[in-house]
């Protein structure tokens, strides 16, 4: 790799590095708040689902900011944007910071869940920067340079995990979220007084109109739609209201395109990214609160950062794995589908902390390649769209984590953990079920376990095996040997819903894995995979 003589710049370097530690910290402040999730339920009383609508919010609020920077990179250029974007990012830590054990849940509940969504709005700003910028930067090698910008990720989510895992017990949830802000300092460091290149959609004068003519009404649909499940799950609009907003907006999107119906491929991409947020960043907010309570809260911690650590060494991997083992983007896509089938599946049924790392091994091979490699495919296939189709594309992608991923998890988790508890012993259920119901999309409304409550009973089963700890003695059942037998039950069934909604979740890229497989057999049939050049791509490609 020699960043100099790929980039197209003088200062490709410090751009491509820039872009990386920029969303590093987006990873660092991800990865902590995975973290503090039980610390939030304990505090606040607040249950699976509720946990779920805040974490969601650091997807929901992600894809405003992609959007809306993606739309307007090219007018007003990528430096006010990241000056921007460093200003939410400030803004982020006080309105979270707000949030206090004395007041009302309801209250704590809106300055978390907003703090959340500034935050992601940054994120979201800062990545339609560095997305287009790199596909700008490194035309001939799209995919490699994309996995190595989104490398930073997982490298956030192994700090992220290291400051929860290494300060989690002495200090408060506060100033471990507030160390984001160090690599943030660092990002804008590094971008200021930096002269960028415009994309190449952007050099070769063609207007936004133009740009949008590949996403078109097709494009628009999946934008509005999800638009829509915004506006009714996060604002709490009316169906109709929402609606009639959805469909003023696919109008709005048409006319700008002067009502281009859009490329079928660009179609097709939007919905699978949609379930590439879901499945790859909605497990992400959960996996570390899953497998901690499956092991122990420590070994959770753990192996939240040896996965991350495994997909930060993986996405260096991009250029090695396309070219010396002669896979396209669709051939890993699909491998990657797999794998994150039976990686999931291998995690649903962990019992040691040996067998989490295997498991979680193949789950982090699956997932590792997804959100990079799809957005170079768009940037090979639709030039024409600069920065825009990659934006919403990402976009699409973390309101989907947002609105479906996340929420869609803890809405599993309360339902198949409240279900277990009450088949086993329904008295215990109605003393811990959560007085607030769980709902999710069209599935009906079902009540969790109480937050709080579980909090007693996993910090007894804390505080049991720290005893049994200094005295040598390490066996799991001991520990719970010093519960009573309802919160034994209690534990079992909150286990056992976990496990559920892990293979639950791998129903996800199960759908992935056809489309892929489909997508593999187009390229085939029109003679291979191959990025196209603008000059050709006047009629739009794959329309």
């Amino acid at each position: 790799m020699n960043i100099k003589q790929d980039g197209i710049a003088p200062n490709s370097a410090r751009l491509l590095w820039a872009g990386f530690m920029a969303i590093l910290a987006a990873g660092v402040g991800f990865g902590i708040r995975g973290g503090i999730l039980a610390n939030w339920g304990a505090e606040f009383g607040f249950n699976a689902s509720q946990l779920g609508v805040i974490g969601g919010a650091g997807f929901t609020g992600f894809c405003f900011g992609i959007i809306i920077g993606g739309v307007i990179v090219d007018k007003i250029g990528y430096g006010k944007l990241v000056f921007a974007a460093f200003a939410f990012h400030v803004l982020s830590a006080f309105v979270t910071f707000a949030a206090s054990s004395g007041q009302e849940a309801q209250t704590a509940f809106k300055f978390l869940y907003w703090g959340t969504f500034i935050f992601a709005f940054a994120n979201g700003t800062l990545e339609a920067v560095a997305n287009p910028l790199v596909s700008t930067l490194f035309p001939k090698n799209r995919t490699h340079y994309l996995n190595i910008l989104h490398a930073s990720w997982p490298a956030g989510m192994v700090v992220g995990g290291l400051i929860g895992w290494t300060m989690g017990d002495s200090f408060s949830w506060k100033v471990q979220l507030g160390l984001f802000l160090v690599p943030t300092a660092i990002y804008g460091f590094m971008f200021l007084g930096q002269s960028m290149p415009k994309s190449e959609a952007s050099q070769k004068g063609l207007s936004f109109g133009e740009m949008y003519k590949d996403v078109g009404i097709l494009g628009s649909i999946v934008v509005c739609f999800v638009l829509y499940l915004f506006f009714v799950g996060s604002l709490g609009f009316s169906t109709l209201l929402a609606g009639a907003l959805a469909i003023l907006l696919l109008v709005l999107s048409g006319y700008v395109s002067k009502f281009s119906v859009g490329a079928w491929l660009i179609f097709v991409l939007f919905l699978t990214h949609a379930l590439v947020g879901a499945v790859e960043l909605g497990t992400d907010g959960w996996i570390q609160n899953i497998t901690g309570n499956i092991l122990t809260p420590a070994e959770g911690k753990i192996l939240f950062v040896f996965t991350s650590l495994v997909m930060f060494a993986l996405r260096f991997c991009a250029d090695f794995i396309e070219k010396k083992l002669k896979l396209s983007p669709i051939g890993i896509l699909l491998v990657c589908s797999v794998l994150a089938i039976v990686g999931l599946n291998l995690v649903s049924g962990i019992t040691t902390f040996v067998g989490a790392m295997l498991a979680l091994t193949v789950y982090a091979l699956g997932k590792t390649f997804f959100w990079p490699t799809m957005l170079a495919v768009v940037g090979d296939r639709f030039p024409r769209s600069g920065a825009v189709a990659m934006s919403i594309m990402g976009g699409i992608g973390m309101m989907s984590a947002g609105l479906i991923g996340s929420p869609g998890l803890g809405y599993a988790k309360d339902r198949f953990a409240g279900e277990a508890l009450e088949t086993v012993n329904a008295e215990a259920f109605a003393e811990y079920k959560s007085e607030t119901g769980s709902k999710f999309l069209f599935f009906e409304e079902v009540n969790g376990l109480d937050g709080a409550k579980l909090g007693v009973v996993q910090g007894k089963l804390s505080a049991a095996r720290a005893e049994l700890a200094e005295a040598g003695n390490k066996d799991p059942q001991a520990a719970l040997d010093k519960l009573t037998e309802t919160e034994r039950q209690v534990q079992a069934a909150f286990i056992k819903g976990d496990r559920k909604t892990l293979m639950a979740d791998a129903a996800i890229p199960a759908t992935m894995a056809i489309i892929y497989l489909l997508l593999l057999f187009y390229f085939k049939a029109i003679g291979g995979y191959k990025p196209v050049e603008i000059a050709s791509n006047t009629g739009g490609s794959d329309a």
